[in-house]
Parts: structure tokens; C-alpha cells; sequence
């Protein structure tokens, strides 16, 4: 089984612990971005993960990649050229303050690639499966293009296609986003969002959910889904449903839709680690639950599962087997020592 990832990667820089940004003096450097996480989840669960974009080949350019080839990632299909890679600067958040992120992403070199850098009749070939996020046609007017030729071919190969909503306002506008995504949906099969992004993007919202106090209404969220499954035809439409106590500390959930019934996973309680990329892994694990023909209530418990794991996990990717992901459904979170 194949699965090839199409987005950004960028370098992120962190100061130490949960230093502020203005009273750090070293930052430490790593690799992350939506679809990236989503391809090493996969090649650490035993799926063939390709990732596609375009860096530089200059030697940071060089280290994006290594990032992905040191967990088995394919990255042959990466195009080398452009000036820069994307960087975003996180500030931990603690207790009642949130975390922060920083963009300096203007000019990456995926930014300004063109459709002619991608040849998706020869990357597609042999993929069973293609995702991406709607970070990646934020980029510009470009990469929507260059989103939209991918995804006319996974239609004529008959490759199922997931998107995470993932919509960011740093990126663009919600009509903007409403424009765009509404024309890359219909090649999807399978849509991922969150409790905000169905609302921010589409302005279908969940009724009598108050995301800031944690507050979440079932029924609502099954609304939600089917809106978004009978507006473009989705085969399935998974939630993440988090519950923020706090920075630290969050309850964290989801529900699948397959298009008849509504699944609900365990609920799990956070003791933050480090939350960016807890929706990758979550997309990651739902794509293998669903590439490994796992039944409905299994796919969600899995891939929840797989998230709840990381967020004890420091960096962008979810560094978990199949195995620990598994005995975290069978057994619970208790934390105890494995020996």
C-alpha cells in the first residue's frame, strides 16, 4: 500500500521549555508541517509514505529532507529548486496562556513553484491513497492549481483522496478559504476538521459548542458532519473534538461518520507535551485505520489514540508504533513503566 503526501515543510524554531519568545536567546531547530507529519505517522505504522513538495538545494533544503528520510519517508519525488525554506517560530503556551506561532513562510520555495514542477501521472502511479491540507492551496493561488491537477488525477486512477480543513488566518480569508477549498472538495473522500475549521471554512457550525469552555454538544457535531458529507458528497467526515481546560491540559476525542451512523471514540485526558501536530497524527492514524480495512468504531479509537499519544511527544511528528497505538486502546492511559 502506497500514500502520497503533497504540502509544506518547514523548519521550526522553539525556544527552550516554555521560554517566551522575547527572553530566549537559543532556539532549537526542527522539521514540521501538516502533511509531512501525516507521511512519517504513515511510515512508521508500515505504509509506503510518499511526500511531495518543493525545497531549496541549498544544505537547509537538504536538512528538510534528511528530517523525512531518517523515519523511511520517499522523498524521490521532492523538486529541488526556489530560495527558501518556510519557517514558523512556536512559544509553548503554560496554564492560561496560549501557545503562539510566528510565520515566516513569504517566498518558500513550495510558494512559488509552478505546475509544471509536478508530474502527478508519474507520482500518483501505484499510490492507493493521496492527502493533503487546505494549508497547502493557502499558499497561493499557485499551489491551489497545482492542488486541484493532483487531485484530477487521483480521480482518473481511482485513488482515494483525504483533506484536512486545517484552516489557518494567517494564511487567508475565510471567503477566500470558502472560494478555493469549495472546488478542491468534490475530489475528496475523506474530510478531517475540527471543531472550528467546518464553521471557519464552510460556516457550517455546530450548534451549542463552546469551544473556549470546553463545552461540546454531541448532536451538534453529527449536524456538522452530515452538512459537510451532503454538500460534497464525502464518503466519510471525522471531528476532533478537544476540550481545552488549558494550555496543558485538554480532553481529546473525535467522531466518524460514514455516512449512515456516527462513531465515538474513548475520551482521553491530556497532560500536555507539545500539541502542534496532535491533528496530523490524528490524520495519520485515521488514514492507516482506514487503509488496513479496520471497521468503523476501530478506525476512530485508533487514530484518537494515536493522537492522544502524540501529544506527550516533543516536535511536530508522532514518533509511535502501531503496536503502542493499539495497546493505548486495549489498556488505557495509565502511564506506568513498560519493562
Amino acid at each position: 500500500m502506497k500514500a502520497v503526501c503533497f504540502g509544506e515543510i518547514m523548519l521550526r524554531l522553539t525556544p527552550n521549555l516554555y521560554d517566551r519568545f522575547v527572553q530566549s536567546e537559543k532556539f532549537c531547530a526542527s522539521f514540521g508541517g501538516g502533511e509531512a507529519n501525516v507521511s512519517v505517522s504513515l511510515q512508521n505504522y508500515g505504509i509506503d509514505a510518499s511526500f511531495v513538495t518543493k525545497l531549496p538545494t541549498h544544505e537547509i533544503g537538504q536538512m528538510a529532507v534528511n528530517s523525512l528520510r531518517k523515519y523511511g519517508v520517499d522523498t524521490k519525488d521532492i523538486v529541488r529548486g526556489g530560495d527558501r525554506v518556510g519557517i514558523y517560530y512556536l512559544e509553548k503556551g503554560a496554564s492560561v496562556r496560549g501557545s503562539k506561532v510566528v510565520y515566516d513562510r513569504a517566498g518558500s520555495s513550495i510558494a512559488t513553484a509552478t505546475k509544471a514542477d509536478f508530474d502527478w501521472e508519474k507520482i500518483l502511479d501505484g499510490a492507493d491513497w493521496f492527502h493533503f491540507t487546505g494549508i497547502t492551496p493557502a499558499l497561493g493561488d499557485n499551489v491551489a492549481e497545482i492542488t486541484l491537477d493532483a487531485l484530477k488525477v487521483c480521480k482518473e486512477k481511482g485513488i482515494t483522496v483525504s483533506c484536512d480543513l486545517n484552516y489557518r488566518k494567517k494564511l487567508w480569508t475565510k471567503d477566500k478559504a470558502r472560494e478555493v477549498m469549495g472546488t478542491l472538495m468534490p475530489y475528496v473522500d475523506v474530510c478531517i476538521a475540527n471543531e472550528e475549521d467546518a464553521d471557519d471554512v464552510f460556516g457550517i457550525k455546530a450548534e451549542g459548542t463552546d469551544v473556549n469552555a470546553g463545552k461540546l454538544n454531541h448532536e451538534g457535531y453529527k449536524s456538522v458532519a452530515k452538512q459537510l458529507a451532503d454538500k460534497f458528497g464525502f464518503k466519510y467526515v471525522a471531528i476532533t473534538l478537544r476540550e481545552s481546560i488549558s494550555a496543558n491540559d485538554n480532553n481529546w476525542g473525535a467522531m466518524l461518520y460514514d455516512g449512515v451512523d456516527y462513531f465515538f471514540s474513548n475520551k482521553y485526558m491530556l497532560h500536555i507535551v507539545d500539541r502542534v501536530g496532535g491533528g496530523d497524527s490524528f490524520g495519520g492514524g485515521l488514514i492507516y485505520s482506514m487503509m488496513t480495512g479496520k471497521a468503523s468504531q476501530d478506525i476512530i479509537e485508533f487514530a484518537v489514540a494515536a493522537s492522544a499519544l502524540k501529544h506527550t511527544i516533543e516536535g511536530d511528528m508522532n514518533l509511535v508504533s502501531v503496536s503502542e497505538v493499539e495497546a493505548l486502546v486495549k489498556n488505557g492511559g495509565s502511564g506506568r513503566v513498560q519493562r
